[in-house]
């Protein structure tokens, strides 16, 4: 069981950091801006956010969805700073397990 923690563990760093790599390609004004119709990196960043937390909180004893998430109102378009959608993104890291 520990080596398959261990393994998720490791998936989620190496995607989290594409992500995070991903950001610093995209310029401060582009990075609440949709395109056609299509969400933001915010938005996208702010519901991979919200999903994973409400995943992996608690997921030894709590299946799947929490009803404290607000899964509609991760795709409501904001514009925030870099510092902002990075303290968001952060907090994917920091699931109550």
């Amino acid at each position: 069981m520990r080596e398959i923690v261990l393994s998720v563990g490791a998936e989620f760093l190496r995607y989290k950091t594409l992500a995070e790599q991903a950001f610093a390609q995209v310029a401060d004004e582009a990075l609440s801006a949709g395109e056609g119709g299509s969400n933001s990196i915010v938005q996208l960043a702010w519901h991979i956010s919200g999903n994973l937390e409400s995943r992996f909180t608690d997921f030894r004893t709590a299946d799947g969805e929490k009803p404290w998430r607000r899964r509609d109102d991760e795709f409501v378009p904001r514009v925030v700073t870099r510092a902002e959608l990075l303290e968001r993104w952060n907090q994917i890291g920091r699931a109550h397990v």
